[in-house]
């Protein structure tokens, strides 16, 4: 569509629209693929598919009046979409499938047949069997699909089983049971549909080798399937069974199809990560592909900034790495890239730890695909890294540089003469009451605001008393030596809250750990700024925007460790020697403490007053133990010797 017509178009669409769907709607790719749209709140409520993105998306929006009544209360609520363009429709349809399974949109629901496309299953069994399943299950099975056309997969089996004499029982054929003659061959046997396995008649490699036959017309191998079919279909008419002849014709025409059909798309069981990175200037989008079970299940994109220089090799690695530090998702046994990334060896062993914590042990192959399906995959991605980044710096230019990040952020690099932007900040603060339950706090900000998901409290193991100096020395090892050192990210500043004392402690465990991150310590009193080995604080200006965003994420590292602090007490509080009595728990024991006002008060206590604030039957067990505990006491003085008897012995 040329550029004016669309503009006209446009025009037609509902004032209200956001302008940043606006300026993607002028946007959109002819290609096929996968539509999301979204509400204000960033929900998918509608996800479709379509030959042309451009054509079916922008007819949401034109003639808005004679759309159904469903159809417009969903325009009146897309406030952003998202695309995934494929190489074909299909690929589109089986994608639409698995994102509407995974999403549950609104409107999906409630317009379309959320079902679930089916599978053919190999067991992974002694003698396996084969048939049709909605569920998938990683058991070591074979699973060819899913088929969106059940009638084309029912003609399929009905094919195999003509072909093949695949066993149709679901008896347990093992070894021992065979040897122990438990089963008897049934009317499949009779028929000659079977070769009766369940009797030890047909040696377990034989049914493998038959099998295998299977798997390769299932993978699409069906050359020889095909030339039996027909051998049998040519003598069957000749014999003027013209009833069978046409059947068979049917299911030949069906493994047809179904060839025609593999040669699309390739469906295995093999699980595949395919990633690709468009760059432009000093900007880039990585794209990832989630191929489960042969089918693509969905995607994930990254962007990257200041990129100018790095070489797409690196660039690609540090994609690689980021995700499969991140993915709790399986690692595939294949991972394909448009070419190879750098540092493959440590990629490697990062794919064989993670691999050794979902407990599975196996090599990942790297492939560079030139030429064929699994290139087209590839190129597949790279159209979507280059679609999203074109979207990416379309709204950057409109929002400005300072993408995200407030000014404060580039403030405190400034005044602090920092190496590089403090994106990533944390703060530590220490808290205890006269040096007893002793913690300290760490709070983290990214780009000015608080990510509370890397907040870590701390309980101080090594300290007793009072030192500051040593709680802040602990805690700092502990978070950078440990394994928080690998579990978050380095910062790009560290704050203590404290002076000379507590940064210099600090920053002697960061020396020994080989850590050169850019620390500093911000002392309440005057709100000075210390640097290690400077003896002389510095004052950033009190209304500075840099001295502001230090304060917020001290004040809130207090505000962290005090909280954990007063729990702690609180909790060791309550956990009174109340507690311990049967029957008596934490609001009882509130109750008690708060009408007598200490334990010897509630020890004095009759069974009738206790009974007013407990009730007659916990104040029966509190003044039981209380007279038990006492009755030990005594009992324990007069078996004691006496200093007399002492003497005479």
């Amino acid at each position: 569509m040329h550029t004016v017509q669309l503009q006209d178009h446009l025009e037609n669409i509902e004032s209200d629209i956001s302008p940043t769907l606006r300026e993607k709607l002028q946007n959109l790719p002819t290609s096929s693929g996968v539509y999301q749209f979204k509400d204000k709140t960033g929900q998918v409520i509608y996800v479709g598919k379509a030959k042309n993105l451009r054509a079916r998306v922008q007819s949401y929006f034109r003639s808005c009046s004679e759309h159904n009544r469903k159809t417009a209360l969903l325009v009146s609520k897309i406030a952003d979409l998202e695309l995934i363009l494929t190489s074909s429709e299909v690929e589109a349809l089986i994608l639409e499938n698995n994102l509407i399974k995974q999403l549950k949109p609104r409107y999906n629901i409630n317009l379309r047949d959320d079902k679930t496309y089916p599978y053919i299953v190999i067991t992974n069994e002694p003698f396996p069997r084969i048939f049709p399943t909605r569920t998938v299950v990683r058991d070591g099975s074979k699973y060819f699909g899913p088929y969106t056309d059940g009638k084309q997969m029912r003609a399929l089996l009905d094919a195999i089983s003509e072909i093949f004499q695949v066993r149709s029982c679901s008896l347990k054929l093992t070894e021992e049971n065979i040897r122990a003659k438990k089963f008897k061959v049934c009317l499949d046997y009779h028929i000659k549909k079977c070769q009766g396995p369940c009797e030890g008649l047909q040696s377990e490699a034989d049914y493998d080798a038959m099998i295998s036959e299977v798997r390769k017309l299932l993978s699409g191998k069906t050359r020889d399937a095909i030339r039996s079919l027909e051998a049998r279909m040519k003598a069957c008419a000749s014999a003027l069974q013209f009833e069978q002849a046409a059947g068979l014709k049917r299911q030949l025409e069906a493994l047809k199809r179904y060839t025609e059909k593999q040669r699309v798309m390739t469906i295995d069981d093999i699980d595949r990560d395919i990633f690709a990175i468009a760059a432009q200037d000093d900007d880039a989008c990585g794209t990832v592909f989630k191929v489960r079970d042969g089918k693509l299940i969905g995607s994930m994109h990254y962007y990257f900034s200041n990129i100018e220089g790095v070489p797409m090799p690196e660039l690609l690695t540090r994609l690689l790495e980021k995700y499969y530090l991140e993915t709790t998702d399986t690692i595939p046994d294949e991972i394909f890239t448009a070419e190879a990334p750098a540092h493959l060896d440590a990629l490697q062993a990062l794919l064989k730890t993670r691999l050794a914590e979902q407990g599975e042990s196996k090599t990942v192959e790297f492939i560079v695909p030139q030429i064929g399906d699994k290139a087209k995959l590839v190129s597949m991605c790279e159209t979507n890294a280059r679609h999203l980044l074109s979207e990416y710096l379309l709204q950057k230019q409109k929002r400005g540089e300072a993408l995200a990040i407030p000014r404060s952020v580039y403030a405190l690099e400034r005044d602090l003469r920092l190496p590089k932007l403090p994106r990533r900040i944390e703060c530590f603060d220490n808290s205890h009451f006269q040096g007893a339950e002793s913690v300290s706090a760490m709070v983290c900000f990214v780009d000015g605001k608080p990510k509370k998901s890397d907040y870590r409290k701390f309980k101080i193991k090594s300290v007793e008393g009072i030192d500051d100096f040593a709680a802040m020395a602990e805690v700092i090892e502990r978070r950078y030596s440990g394994s928080l050192a690998t579990e978050l990210p380095l910062p790009d500043l560290i704050i203590v809250d404290g002076g000379k004392g507590q940064l210099s402690a600090a920053y002697e465990v960061l020396t020994r750990l080989g850590l050169q991150i850019p620390i500093i310590g911000l002392a309440k009193r005057l709100e000075e700024v210390f640097f290690p080995n400077e003896s002389l604080p510095h004052n950033l200006p009190k209304t500075s925007s840099s001295l502001k965003l230090l304060q917020q994420a001290r004040d809130e590292a207090h505000r962290f460790a005090i909280t954990f602090h007063r729990h702690l007490r609180d909790k060791r509080t309550l956990s009174t020697e109340l507690t311990e009595i049967d029957g008596i728990g934490k609001a009882k024991a509130e109750k008690l403490l708060k009408t007598f006002g200490s334990l010897a008060q509630i020890e004095l206590a009759s069974v009738e007053q206790l009974a007013e604030v407990v009730g007659k039957k916990a104040a029966e067990t509190v003044r039981r133990y209380f007279d038990q505990k006492r009755n030990q006491a005594q009992s324990a003085d007069t078996d004691a010797p006496s200093l007399s008897d002492e003497v005479s012995h």
